[in-house]
């Protein structure tokens, strides 16, 4: 059994920061990349960042220069921090954990960005 936990959401002001977190724990082998994805009301899912465990990183464009992700192997465990946030950004943010040929989601947190 494998458990993907996000936390950090919340409701921000345009421009504002927030670091979200995310714990994989339970019986999981070694991870090997982790990722950041969000689904905004009325939208699809769409992937925002990722990073392997040798901390390659990549991210969409429209969140390039603002969010920042990093992890700690050592904890299983993913950040991401987002800065200068917009009123786009604003979704429920869900982890993603790739274990040899499995994927681990969490439930989400969701982050408001008010204009």
């Amino acid at each position: 059994q494998v458990q993907v936990v996000e936390s950090g959401g919340g409701l921000v002001q345009t421009g504002g920061s927030l670091r979200l977190s995310c714990a994989a724990s339970g019986t999981i082998s070694s991870i090997s990349a982790m990722g950041w994805y969000r689904q905004a009301p009325g939208k699809v899912r769409e992937w925002v960042a990722r990073i392997t465990r040798g901390g390659f990183t990549n991210y969409v464009d429209s969140v390039k220069g603002r969010f920042t992700i990093s992890r700690e192997n050592a904890k299983n465990t993913a950040y991401l921090q987002m800065n200068s946030l917009k009123p786009e950004d604003t979704a429920v943010y869900y982890c993603k954990v790739q274990s040899g040929d499995m994927d681990y989601w969490g439930k989400g947190t969701l982050v408001t960005v008010s204009s």
